[in-house]
């Protein structure tokens, strides 16, 4: 079984869970085979936290799309909307609100999961393994609805 060095991922294992391909940055690009919906970027998230993501996103930040485990742009606008400056956000999201998963979103990701998610990496617009763990320890503090 052939191994990606850097992450320690198996790529067949990623086939196998549905992911289509992985970005060079690290970052997961999930898609599932037989749809044609946008591929989703769900950092490391299987499909229930990715699904508690998004509603916590519908309830707080005005997600209006499906609740179903991809975390795609309409996902990722919302999830802006919540890192974009409010009190003692460690490092507001200032970019555009356009659901791209860059580098700006991820450090402003980043500084609210060191600050409030035990992320203990360098904030480098990376979503390693680190900043993965963080997102799932994000997705599953907050209560499923």
């Amino acid at each position: 079984m052939e191994q990606d060095r850097r992450n320690g991922f198996s790529r067949r294992g990623l086939l196998r869970g549905g992911l289509l391909a992985v970005a060079a940055s690290g970052v997961a690009v999930v898609g599932f085979a037989g749809t044609a919906s946008a591929a989703a970027v769900n950092l490391g998230l299987d499909n229930q936290g990715a699904k508690r993501v998004q509603r916590w996103v519908l309830t707080m930040y005005g997600y209006t799309g499906r609740i179903d485990g991809a975390l795609g742009p309409n996902s990722w606008k919302a999830m802006q909307r919540f890192l974009a400056p409010w009190p003692s956000q460690p490092a507001p999201y200032k970019g555009a609100i356009d659901g791209v998963v860059g580098p700006a979103t991820i450090v402003s990701l980043q500084a609210y999961l060191k600050k409030f998610r035990g992320y203990t990496g360098a904030l480098d617009g990376r979503a390693g393994t680190g900043t993965q763990a963080a997102f799932w320890r994000f997705a599953y503090s907050n209560p499923a609805v």
